[in-house]
């Protein structure tokens, strides 16, 4: 293993970016995006996700230069063609028109469509937290989850992303695919030589599998819960919601229609066309004195930080702080790669 900081981890990425003919302000902030993923310890969503970007621009399935417009707007509300271009750069492009949409109106709610994968949702999520803002962060993806009750895939992962200031806290960022386990999980697996843990997926008999080539051979993801009795049917019901708003309300292929992202098997044709993104902001000043918020969420960390703890636990964590405390170590110690 080697350590590369995080200014040799995000000038490697942009120059390889470069190679491939997108301009150098968009591959910077997607260099950025893939380099925070990395800091935050989310291994499966940064550098390693590269290479299926650098293919799917040769492969014209990602435009290097897009000329993403808006095609609807309204006071709160923005709809966004992507042109093609990365998620990488387009999401974060949408997430400053809905900061500054929710400045004047006190929230606005971003959909695009005809984009690419978009990264980690935090990097999109937490642009809204440096504006005293909550920010969100959904978007559909390849069909690698079978819903509740079925043996097959028909929607992705389909993550869901907040980030919330915290005052003298390091911001809450609640991150989660509404799957069991995201792919990348199971390609870090695979790499390693390693078995999946049960309830991560199922072969295409719908059998619980511990194959980390699993979807490689018709298998598929299971919905968060992993079955009935954990609740695999209300991570199913997360995911449906992420990819209607994300596809069937943005205009972008959805569920089985979606794009691959690392796979170059032809998308089915169907209505919408490339990936779909949510990204939006709520200015808490809209709703309560900012500084009362703040007090408040600091209130409810310390008091989630003193409860009695779980046989084995040593601390409570809140979401984010995990990642937050990678970030840290790894700006200060380099990225292993």
């Amino acid at each position: 293993m080697r350590l590369r900081t995080s200014f040799e981890h995000q000038q490697f990425i942009v120059e390889k970016f470069k190679d491939k003919g997108i301009v150098e302000d968009d591959a910077i902030i997607a260099a950025e995006v893939l380099t925070l993923a990395d800091l935050r310890g989310i291994d499966s969503h940064g550098i390693a996700r590269l290479d299926g970007y650098l293919r799917l621009i040769d492969a014209q399935r990602i435009n290097p230069k897009p000329y993403p417009k808006t095609i609807k707007e309204k006071l709160a509300t923005l709809n966004i063609d992507a042109d093609a271009g990365l998620g990488l750069y387009v999401a974060q492009m949408a997430m400053e028109k809905a900061i500054e949409k929710a400045k004047a109106s006190g929230v606005c709610f971003a959909t695009i469509h005809n984009s690419s994968h978009f990264g980690i949702g935090a990097a999109h999520a937490l642009k809204a937290v440096k504006e005293n803002m909550i920010g969100f962060a959904f978007t559909n993806a390849s069909p690698l989850v079978a819903p509740f009750g079925a043996a097959e895939p028909y929607w992705g992962t389909n993550p869901i992303c907040y980030a919330i200031p915290a005052g003298k806290y390091p911001p809450i960022v609640i991150d989660l695919a509404t799957s069991a386990a995201a792919n990348g999980k199971l390609e870090l697996k695979a790499k390693d030589n390693l078995p999946i843990p049960n309830g991560w997926a199922i072969d295409k008999q719908g059998v619980d599998s511990n194959d980390a080539l699993i979807l490689k051979n018709g298998g598929a993801l299971l919905p968060l819960g992993s079955n009935e009795i954990l609740g695999a049917h209300k991570g199913s019901a997360l995911g449906a919601l992420v990819d209607i708003l994300s596809g069937c309300l943005s205009g972008a292929a959805f569920a089985a229609w979606a794009p691959p992202f690392v796979s170059f098997k032809e998308p089915k044709k169907g209505r919408g066309v490339g990936l779909g993104h949510v990204v939006g902001a709520i200015d808490i000043e809209a709703f309560i004195d900012f500084k009362e918020f703040v007090l408040n969420i600091e209130t409810w960390i310390e008091g989630l930080k003193v409860l009695s703890k779980a046989e084995g636990i040593k601390e409570i964590l809140y979401p984010g702080e995990p990642e937050y405390r990678t970030y840290i170590h790894r700006l200060e110690h380099g990225i292993p790669y």
